[in-house]
C-alpha cells in the first residue's frame, strides 16, 4: 500500500475511533501518530523519531508565551475583573435596543481579550449577566445564546493563544497576527450585535437601560481602565519593540497578579490553586503541540499534504472554490475538535495551497482562527456552548435553537473575513509589520 495512503488511513481511523470512545484529543492524536509511524518506518526507529519530534515541537522560546498568557488569564478570571468590564460595557451600549444583551456581547469581547479564554469569558460574564437579563424579562435561552455566541470574540482580539500556536506552525510574526486579529474580532462582535438588534426589534418589551449621568459614566469607565490597560501594555510594548511577545506574556502575569492584589480579590492563599489550574491547562496545550508536531512530521514524511493539495487542485483551479472547500472542511472539523489541535493539524496541509494562490499567511491565520472559533459554540464538542448552558442552568437543546441566528451571522462574517483580506492585513501593513 502507498505510504501516504497507509499513514493517512491509520491517522484518520485512529483519531475518529478514539474520539468516539471519548479518549482525550491529545492522547488520540498521540496514539494514532505512533501507530502510523510504526507502520511506516518500523518500531525501532518510530520510538526515537516520535520522541525527538515531540521534544522539538515544544522546545521553542515562542511557546513560553502560552503558559504565561494562560496564567495571566487565570489570574484575571479570579481577580474581580469581570464586574468592572461589564459595568464599562453597559455604559458603552446601555442605550441600544436589547441593552443588557448588547452589554453581554461587549463585556465578553472586553473580558475575552483581557483573559484570552472564551470559556473563562462565558463563565465569568454569563454568571453576572444571566440573572440580570432574567430579571429584566429576557428569555433565558436567548440570554444564554448571546453569552455563548459572543464569548469566542476574545480568541480573535489579542493577546490570543490561538494566534501564538498558528505563528509557531506557520513561522509568521506573532505581532502581525495579534494586530491582524482586531478586524475579524470586530466582525465577530458586530455580527452578534446585529442579531441582538434584530431580536430586540421583534421584542419591544426589552427596553434600553436607564440613562446614566455623565459623571457616573466617567467613573465607571475609569474603574475599568486598569483592567483594559493590560492590552495596551502587552500590544503597545510589542509594537514599540520594548519587549518580545514572550516577554510581554510574563509582564501580563505580573500585571494581573498586582491588579488582583489591588482589587483584593486574590489572596496569597489562593495562589497554589491558581498555579495548579494554569499548570493543568498548560500541560494539555503542550502535549497537544508535542503530539501534533510528531504527526506533522509523519504527514510530511508520507507526503500527505502534497497528496491533499494535488487532490484539491485536481478538483478546481479556482482560488475561490478552494477557499470555500477549506472553510467548509474546517467548519466541520471545528464541531468536534478544539482550535489548538485543529490549527496544528490543518495549517501544514492548507497553508502551502493557499500561498500558491498568493494568499498572505497572516490573512489565512485570521481565517482559520475565526473559522475554528465557530466550532467552539457548536455541538457535539463545543466547549463554550456547554459552559454557557451550564452557567445558565439550561439544557443544550433550547440554547442551540436560539443560537442558530448567531451561527448564521457568524458564518456570513467568516466569509467576509475570507474574501475581504484588508480586514486582516490593513492594520499590520500600516504599522509596518508586513510588507504592503
Amino acid at each position: 500500500m502507498d505510504t501516504a495512503l497507509l499513514a493517512g488511513l491509520i491517522l484518520l481511523v485512529g483519531i475518529v475511533v478514539l474520539i468516539i470512545l471519548s479518549v482525550p484529543i491529545a492522547v488520540a492524536i498521540g496514539i494514532s501518530t505512533v501507530v502510523a509511524i510504526i507502520a511506516v518506518i518500523g518500531f525501532d526507529r518510530a520510538v526515537l523519531t516520535t520522541s525527538q519530534q515531540m521534544f522539538a515541537g515544544i522546545n521553542s522560546f515562542t511557546l513560553l508565551a502560552i503558559p504565561f498568557f494562560i496564567l495571566a488569564g487565570v489570574l484575571m478570571n479570579n481577580g474581580g475583573i469581570a464586574s468592572r468590564l461589564i459595568d464599562a460595557a453597559k455604559v458603552l451600549v446601555g442605550r441600544a435596543p436589547g441593552s443588557l444583551a448588547q452589554t453581554n456581547v461587549v463585556a465578553n469581547a472586553l473580558f475575552g481579550s483581557v483573559s484570552g479564554a472564551a470559556v473563562a469569558a462565558a463563565a465569568a460574564v454569563g454568571t453576572v449577566m444571566g440573572p440580570r437579563q432574567t430579571r429584566e424579562g429576557y428569555d433565558r435561552s436567548f440570554s444564554a445564546a448571546v453569552n455563548v455566541a459572543s464569548a469566542p470574540s476574545g480568541m480573535l482580539i489579542p493577546p490570543s493563544n490561538t494566534f501564538i500556536v498558528y505563528s509557531l506552525v506557520s513561522s509568521t510574526s506573532i505581532a502581525a497576527l495579534f494586530v491582524a486579529g482586531y478586524g475579524p474580532g470586530l466582525v465577530w462582535i458586530l455580527a452578534c450585535m446585529l442579531v441582538v438588534y434584530a431580536y430586540s426589534r421583534k421584542h419591544p418589551e426589552l427596553k434600553s437601560s436607564d440613562r446614566v449621568s455623565f459623571k457616573v459614566a466617567i467613573q465607571t469607565l475609569v474603574q475599568a481602565i486598569p483592567s483594559l490597560l493590560m492590552i495596551v501594555i502587552v500590544i503597545g510594548g510589542i509594537l514599540a519593540g520594548i519587549f518580545t511577545p514572550t516577554e510581554s506574556a510574563a509582564i501580563a502575569v505580573v500585571y494581573s497578579l498586582v491588579l488582583g492584589f489591588i482589587y483584593r480579590s486574590i489572596k496569597v492563599k489562593d495562589l497554589p490553586e491558581i498555579l495548579l489550574n494554569a499548570t493543568k491547562t498548560t500541560a494539555i496545550v503542550m502535549l497537544l503541540v508535542g503530539v501534533s508536531t510528531a504527526m506533522s512530521w509523519l504527514m510530511s514524511f508520507a507526503r500527505i499534504p502534497d497528496l491533499i493539495s494535488e487532490s484539491l487542485l485536481g478538483l478546481t483551479d479556482s482560488p475561490t472554490v478552494i477557499l470555500i472547500l477549506m472553510m467548509i472542511i474546517l467548519l466541520i472539523v471545528g464541531t468536534f475538535m478544539d482550535p489548538t489541535p485543529a490549527i496544528l493539524i490543518f495549517t501544514p496541509i492548507f497553508l502551502p495551497i493557499v500561498m500558491e494562490f498568493g494568499i498572505h499567511p497572516i490573512h489565512f491565520g485570521t481565517m482559520i482562527v475565526f473559522n475554528l472559533c465557530v466550532g467552539t459554540i457548536t455541538p457535539p464538542v463545543g466547549n463554550v456552548l456547554f459552559v454557557g448552558a451550564r452557567v445558565a442552568g439550561l439544557r443544550i437543546e433550547p440554547v442551540i435553537q436560539k443560537l442558530l441566528p448567531f451561527l448564521i451571522a457568524l458564518v456570513l462574517g467568516l466569509f467576509v473575513v475570507v474574501f475581504v483580506p484588508q480586514l486582516s492585513l490593513w492594520l499590520p501593513t500600516q504599522l509596518g509589520l508586513i510588507a504592503p
